[in-house]
């Protein structure tokens, strides 16, 4: 009977390791998309937690400053900027310009600027047609093109 209370207890102990660690690491990735402006107005506990953060590339904003890239975001429409400041270990995307959509994944400072660990960035424009464009007339793989009715 004594072999099996330890092989329990042994268990018991495994399980409830497992536990703990599996609950916080949901906590530690757990990250909320704000809005600059929501960003902004999160209380003093709440705004140092990790969020995603969206917005549009200030033109002229990006200095790269050694390892950190020092950037700006904004919504459309809306006057609030948010300074960011990258100093993430992967390179930029190659996407990440002037006006291209950047996605910033960090804290919040107490200067008020944003200290991201990841950056995704796309430019819509650059797969988007203009308006009243044409398709291509090669297709990529070589294949013929769909005929226009």
């Amino acid at each position: 009977m004594k072999t099996y209370a330890r092989f329990t207890l042994l268990v018991v102990a495994i399980v409830g390791t497992l536990a703990w660690l599996a609950a916080s690491g949901i906590n530690e990735s757990k990250t909320y998309y704000k809005t600059i402006s929501e960003l902004k107005q999160l209380p003093g506990g709440e705004a140092t937690k990790r969020v995603r953060v969206t917005g549009d590339v200030v033109p002229g904003s990006i200095r790269r400053d050694g390892e950190r890239v020092h950037f700006q975001i904004a919504e459309k429409g809306q006057p609030q900027i948010l300074n960011v400041v990258y100093t993430g270990k992967d390179p930029l995307p190659d996407t990440f310009r002037d006006n291209a959509q950047a996605m910033a994944d960090g804290k919040l400072q107490l200067d008020g600027s944003f200290q991201a660990s990841s950056i995704a960035a796309k430019c819509p424009s650059k797969y988007e047609a203009a308006p009243g464009g044409k398709p291509a007339a090669q297709p990529l793989n070589g294949a013929k093109p769909p005929s226009m009715s």
